[in-house]
Protein backbone atom coordinates (compact mmCIF):
# COMPACT_ATOMS: atom_id res chain seq x y z
CA UNK A 1 0.00 0.00 0.00
CA UNK A 2 1.19 3.50 -0.80
CA UNK A 3 0.93 6.41 1.56
CA UNK A 4 0.13 10.02 0.83
CA UNK A 5 1.88 12.84 2.63
CA UNK A 6 -1.05 12.98 5.05
CA UNK A 7 -0.58 9.40 6.25
CA UNK A 8 -3.60 8.19 4.26
CA UNK A 9 -3.29 4.68 2.86
CA UNK A 10 -4.11 4.19 -0.81
CA UNK A 11 -4.18 0.57 -1.99
CA UNK A 12 -1.74 -0.36 -4.74
CA UNK A 13 -4.20 -0.52 -7.61
CA UNK A 14 -4.71 1.54 -10.72
CA UNK A 15 -8.39 2.40 -10.61
CA UNK A 16 -11.02 3.05 -7.95
CA UNK A 17 -14.80 3.33 -8.06
CA UNK A 18 -16.52 6.27 -6.40
CA UNK A 19 -17.60 4.17 -3.41
CA UNK A 20 -14.01 3.07 -2.82
CA UNK A 21 -12.76 6.65 -3.01
CA UNK A 22 -15.50 7.78 -0.63
CA UNK A 23 -14.52 5.10 1.86
CA UNK A 24 -10.77 5.78 1.55
CA UNK A 25 -11.15 9.53 1.96
CA UNK A 26 -13.98 9.57 4.47
CA UNK A 27 -16.23 11.63 2.21
CA UNK A 28 -19.62 10.82 0.78
CA UNK A 29 -20.12 10.09 -2.93
CA UNK A 30 -22.35 13.14 -3.40
CA UNK A 31 -19.56 15.34 -2.02
CA UNK A 32 -17.10 13.82 -4.50
CA UNK A 33 -19.53 14.49 -7.35
CA UNK A 34 -19.92 18.10 -6.16
CA UNK A 35 -16.15 18.56 -5.98
CA UNK A 36 -15.92 17.29 -9.57
CA UNK A 37 -18.21 20.15 -10.59
CA UNK A 38 -16.16 22.71 -8.65
CA UNK A 39 -12.57 21.55 -9.22
CA UNK A 40 -11.85 21.25 -12.94
CA UNK A 41 -8.70 19.21 -12.30
CA UNK A 42 -10.78 16.47 -10.65
CA UNK A 43 -12.25 14.65 -13.63
CA UNK A 44 -12.46 10.89 -13.24
CA UNK A 45 -13.07 8.92 -16.40
CA UNK A 46 -16.39 7.20 -16.87
CA UNK A 47 -16.74 3.62 -18.06
CA UNK A 48 -19.28 2.39 -20.59
CA UNK A 49 -21.82 1.98 -17.79
CA UNK A 50 -21.29 5.57 -16.62
CA UNK A 51 -19.46 4.48 -13.45
CA UNK A 52 -16.77 6.94 -12.38
CA UNK A 53 -13.26 5.50 -12.55
CA UNK A 54 -10.77 7.37 -10.37
CA UNK A 55 -7.02 7.02 -10.88
CA UNK A 56 -4.47 7.15 -8.07
CA UNK A 57 -3.73 10.83 -8.74
CA UNK A 58 -7.46 11.60 -8.57
CA UNK A 59 -7.58 9.97 -5.13
CA UNK A 60 -4.52 11.96 -4.03
CA UNK A 61 -6.21 15.13 -5.28
CA UNK A 62 -9.34 14.30 -3.28
CA UNK A 63 -7.17 13.98 -0.16
CA UNK A 64 -5.61 17.38 -0.95
CA UNK A 65 -9.00 19.03 -1.50
CA UNK A 66 -10.34 17.53 1.70
CA UNK A 67 -7.36 18.80 3.69
CA UNK A 68 -7.66 22.30 2.26
CA UNK A 69 -11.41 22.50 2.89
CA UNK A 70 -11.82 20.66 6.19
CA UNK A 71 -8.48 20.95 7.98
CA UNK A 72 -7.13 24.26 6.70
CA UNK A 73 -10.61 25.85 6.41
CA UNK A 74 -10.20 27.20 2.90
CA UNK A 75 -13.27 28.20 0.93
CA UNK A 76 -13.89 26.45 -2.39
CA UNK A 77 -12.45 29.48 -4.21
CA UNK A 78 -9.46 29.62 -1.87
CA UNK A 79 -8.79 25.90 -2.28
CA UNK A 80 -8.89 26.28 -6.09
CA UNK A 81 -6.32 29.08 -5.90
CA UNK A 82 -4.12 27.11 -3.52
CA UNK A 83 -4.17 24.04 -5.78
CA UNK A 84 -3.29 26.22 -8.78
CA UNK A 85 -0.35 27.69 -6.83
CA UNK A 86 0.85 24.19 -5.92
CA UNK A 87 0.59 23.03 -9.53
CA UNK A 88 2.40 26.14 -10.75
CA UNK A 89 5.22 25.55 -8.25
CA UNK A 90 5.55 21.92 -9.38
CA UNK A 91 5.56 22.97 -13.03
CA UNK A 92 8.29 25.53 -12.35
CA UNK A 93 10.35 22.94 -10.48
CA UNK A 94 9.86 20.57 -13.40
CA UNK A 95 11.00 23.22 -15.89
CA UNK A 96 14.10 23.91 -13.78
CA UNK A 97 15.26 20.29 -14.14
CA UNK A 98 17.21 19.27 -17.19
CA UNK A 99 14.96 18.22 -20.09
CA UNK A 100 16.32 14.65 -19.95
CA UNK A 101 15.32 14.40 -16.28
CA UNK A 102 11.92 16.00 -16.72
CA UNK A 103 9.19 13.39 -16.45
CA UNK A 104 5.55 13.52 -17.40
CA UNK A 105 4.49 12.61 -13.87
CA UNK A 106 3.88 16.26 -12.93
CA UNK A 107 0.77 17.74 -14.45
CA UNK A 108 1.17 21.08 -16.20
CA UNK A 109 -0.55 24.22 -15.00
CA UNK A 110 -3.84 24.37 -16.82
CA UNK A 111 -5.57 27.74 -16.90
CA UNK A 112 -8.85 27.72 -14.98
CA UNK A 113 -10.68 30.60 -16.57
CA UNK A 114 -8.08 31.79 -19.05
CA UNK A 115 -7.90 31.10 -22.75
CA UNK A 116 -4.10 31.15 -22.53
CA UNK A 117 -2.56 27.92 -23.81
CA UNK A 118 1.15 28.56 -23.33
CA UNK A 119 1.37 26.54 -20.10
CA UNK A 120 -0.26 23.37 -21.44
CA UNK A 121 2.11 20.43 -21.86
CA UNK A 122 0.76 18.55 -24.88
CA UNK A 123 2.77 15.42 -24.08
CA UNK A 124 1.05 15.25 -20.69
CA UNK A 125 -2.38 15.80 -22.26
CA UNK A 126 -1.69 13.02 -24.78
CA UNK A 127 -0.58 10.65 -21.99
CA UNK A 128 -3.74 11.41 -20.00
CA UNK A 129 -5.96 10.80 -23.03
CA UNK A 130 -4.21 7.49 -23.73
CA UNK A 131 -4.81 6.43 -20.11
CA UNK A 132 -8.50 7.26 -20.48
CA UNK A 133 -8.70 5.29 -23.72
CA UNK A 134 -7.08 2.35 -21.95
CA UNK A 135 -9.69 2.54 -19.20
CA UNK A 136 -12.52 2.70 -21.68
CA UNK A 137 -11.12 -0.17 -23.78
CA UNK A 138 -10.96 -2.43 -20.73
CA UNK A 139 -14.71 -2.00 -20.24
CA UNK A 140 -15.53 -3.41 -23.67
Amino acid sequence: MAQTSRNQHIPDKLFFKIGEVAELTGTKPHVLRYWESEFRMLRPAKGDSGQRIYRRKDVELVFSIKQLLYEENFTIAGAKKQLQKQRAARAEANKARKPAEAGTDVAPVLPLESSSRENIDLAWVRKELEEILGILDKGR
